[in-house]
């Protein structure tokens, strides 16, 4: 795409891993990378893990001394985001882990973001301090409270220079106003508001108010044997505060315009394609739940993901999608052993480019997929270190369905499953991605001649 079909992410800068020693020793569970997120310039990446922590990383200026480092990210900030809580009126274990992160634009020398786990949303600061005050009248340089009777003169405080600090500090903790699993936070773009979504309920929350949020969306029946799908997905239009869509689990979008009703429970637009009978299975229902949906930056179009494909809808079009891209459809044979190993409902994300040409999203074996919007062409690249060292150039891997296969090429049931990319980001204005691989963060970077 860009100069050359085939130059797009062939340049891998650097791979981080949120484990310290090697890769194989010592991984556990709460390293695994949960979400990645740019911030609104791109200088900024944050991870969040299944262990409450998040990381984020900072993009180094370019040196002349060093050129062909080239912005490298390194660790900025970590911290403890959320510890694993206990319900106890509903005897419920609440993990730590990080569902989502999202960043609010800048607006001083201080960054925001928010991150949330499955029922808690918490307001990060992130803010330098390269200053310390010294010369305090009631308190001495280690901070212990001074004699009142030994003080004989008044001191004027002043400011020492110190060593860099990076200080996250919560600001603000949204909690107990969801009853299921919250699976998406977005920050609308009045940027006073923002919504958080569980299964069957969306809120509206204000920054400045904590204890109470607005209910804006709920499909919950009166008898929940009745129930028939839930919201996977939410996401606010880039440009109109007013409207939001979400998805269901049925393969379904909804827009809703908040202009209407208190609650939107009507929706302003429907979007769904009709199934094909001949195509008709018994995990049909399961491959056509949508695992994520995203707004295009320019606000004309919807991206979502299911199982097997990623789809485009025109806001204009609501009977069937504009673009329809095949991710893995070599997997359609292998359906019923991904359902007994419950990788079937695997929640792959997807995101566009910084002018929505391009649009990219994981699969296994750490395959991860590139779709040229223009011309229609599609890579698989793979993010591993065997295959990724720095400024080496990434080669596109094929995957072989049956018969003979050629020396490049993986067959399909070769395929490791345990290793699936679920979470990637891409950065607004250039073309530098960043995918998460189970504990392993690469960062690749298309090549520059």
């Amino acid at each position: 795409f860009l100069a050359g079909f085939g130059s797009l992410m062939q340049d891998v800068l650097w791979c981080f891993s949120q484990v310290k020693g090697t890769i194989d020793v010592g991984v556990t569970e709460a390293d695994i990378i949960s979400t990645v997120e740019f911030n609104h310039t791109g200088e900024l990446l944050a991870t969040g893990d299944k262990g409450g922590r998040v990381v984020i990383f900072q993009r180094e200026q370019e040196s002349k001394n060093q050129p062909h480092r080239r912005g490298e990210y390194n660790v900025y900030s970590t911290f403890q985001s959320h510890e694993p809580e206990f319900d106890y009126l509903k005897s419920l274990e609440i993990e730590e882990k990080i569902n989502k992160i999202r960043w609010l634009p800048q607006q001083n020398a201080a960054y925001f973001l928010l991150s949330t786990n499955d029922k808690t949303v918490k307001l990060w600061k992130v803010s330098e301090r390269d200053k310390r005050p010294e010369g305090y009248n009631l308190k001495d340089e280690d901070g212990r409270l001074r004699d009142p009777s030994m003080i004989t003169m008044l001191r004027v405080p002043v400011l020492r220079p110190m060593d860099l600090m990076v200080e996250a500090t919560p600001r603000r903790v949204f909690a107990n106003a969801h009853t299921y699993h919250i699976n998406s936070i977005s920050v609308n773009s009045d940027y006073e508001t923002y919504m958080s979504a569980d299964d069957l309920r969306i809120n509206l929350w204000n920054f400045e108010i904590t204890n109470q949020s607005f209910n804006i969306v709920d499909i919950k029946p009166a008898n929940m044997e009745e129930l028939t799908e839930v919201i996977t997905a939410a996401e606010f239009h880039p440009h109109h505060c007013n409207t939001f869509v979400y998805s269901s689990s049925k393969g379904t979008i909804r827009l809703c315009d908040m202009r209407t009703a208190a609650l939107c429970d009507r929706h302003a637009k429907f979007f769904e394609e009709p199934e094909d009978p001949s195509n008709r299975s018994f995990f049909s229902e399961i491959i056509s739940s949508i695992s994520d949906v995203k707004f295009s930056h320019s606000g004309r179009y919807i991206m979502t993901r299911d199982y097997l494909t990623v789809k485009v809808w025109d806001l204009n079009m609501e009977n069937r999608p504009i673009e329809t891209y095949q991710v893995h459809d070599y997997l359609r044979s292998k359906l019923c052993s991904l359902y007994e190993n419950d990788c079937i409902f695997d929640k792959f994300e997807c995101v566009w480019n910084g002018s929505d040409s391009v649009i990219m999203t994981g699969s296994y074996n750490n395959f991860f997929r590139m779709f040229d919007r223009n011309t229609k062409r599609d890579v698989t690249l793979e993010a591993s270190r065997e295959n990724s060292k720095p400024r080496a150039i990434l080669k596109p891997r094929k995957v072989c369905v049956g018969g003979k296969r050629r020396k490049d090429e993986i067959s399909v049931d070769s395929l490791d499953f345990s290793k699936k990319i679920l979470h990637t980001a891409w950065h607004p204005s250039e073309n530098i991605i960043a995918v998460a691989a189970t504990n392993n963060l690469y960062i690749f970077q298309d090549k520059v001649n």
